[in-house]
């Protein structure tokens, strides 16, 4: 489970459009003459139609239809909120910023548009930006696991590890079976020098979700590096084969694991049995695929 994804702001904003019927309008026919009013409903229309798209994962459908939404109906901040969050789960991230920002214009105290801003400043390595507007929006709605994830990682990133690790405690209290943010505790700690209390985090973490990779295979090199060579290598064995991206250093990063961790992991990953399963993990290659039987 990648824990950087734009996703929960994007479930925030579907759920605007989540209690009336999609609307399969997509353009709007030249010969009509359409009064303004008219016209802001059509964009709400096409927006519903882009929020249904996106529910289905069909961002390349929805993100067209969400910005002919914002031009058709410029004040509503729905739309715009929309096209935001789109732009985050495309990687577009200072389109989405701007988008977001007209959100923020238009309603300028709703908690969500707060929380995506904040995970796309995140996304821009501009974490400060990413704190103030996570606890803006955490003023507003106190209560949002997810948002108080977002804040533990941007903490764990400016190494305020601390507050990091309190934030995903708040998390965790709001939703005991939230294993990310228990992970991630185990993540700081790794970090801070405390490999016991890591352990205890990452196996917490696969007792709420024995399929979760990520700290299974935390717990692999740590208990390595530790000199618990086989334990660590079977457990290594059995999180690539359950996601074989956590075997790409970058991937790692790209979830946060930091530089002690990895550096253990960059020697765990060139073990013979690791790089076997790893070979073995990875789908057939196309030539493969397609050769002659």
């Amino acid at each position: 489970m990648p824990k950087r994804i734009p996703l929960f702001s994007l479930l925030v904003v579907l759920g605007l459009w989540s209690v009336q019927p999609a609307f399969g309008q997509a353009l709007i026919p030249y010969t009509l003459q359409l009064d303004a009013k008219e016209l802001e409903q059509q964009g709400l229309n096409l927006a519903q139609d882009a929020a249904q798209l996106a529910r289905f994962q069909q961002y390349d459908l929805a993100l067209p239809r969400a910005q002919l939404a914002t031009r058709l109906a410029p004040q509503s901040y729905q739309t715009w909120f929309l096209l935001g969050s789109l732009y985050l789960q495309a990687k577009e991230v200072d389109k989405a910023i701007n988008a977001l920002q007209q959100a923020r214009t238009l309603k300028p105290d709703d908690a969500g548009i707060l929380f995506a801003l904040g995970s796309g400043h995140f996304q821009q390595a501009k974490y400060q930006e990413a704190v103030t507007a996570l606890q803006s929006g955490l003023k507003i709605k106190p209560d949002v696991p997810e948002a108080l994830f977002d804040l533990g990682n941007a903490y764990y990133r400016m190494q305020r590890y601390q507050e990091a690790i309190a934030q995903y405690q708040k998390a965790v209290a709001k939703e005991k079976k939230f294993w990310p943010a228990i992970n991630n505790i185990g993540l700081v700690m790794y970090e801070m020098g405390n490999v016991e209390g890591a352990l205890r985090q990452w196996r917490s973490a696969v007792a709420i979700d024995k399929d979760a990779a990520e700290p299974q295979l935390a717990m692999a090199v740590a208990l390595y590096a530790k000199g618990d060579r086989e334990q660590g290598v079977l457990l290594g064995e059995t999180a690539i084969r359950l996601d074989n991206r956590y075997a790409d250093v970058d991937f790692l990063k790209e979830n946060l694991w930091g530089d002690r961790l990895i550096a253990e992991t960059q020697k765990f990953l060139q073990i013979p049995r690791i790089q076997e399963t790893i070979a073995q993990s990875e789908p057939p290659s196309e030539q493969t695929q397609n050769a002659p039987e």
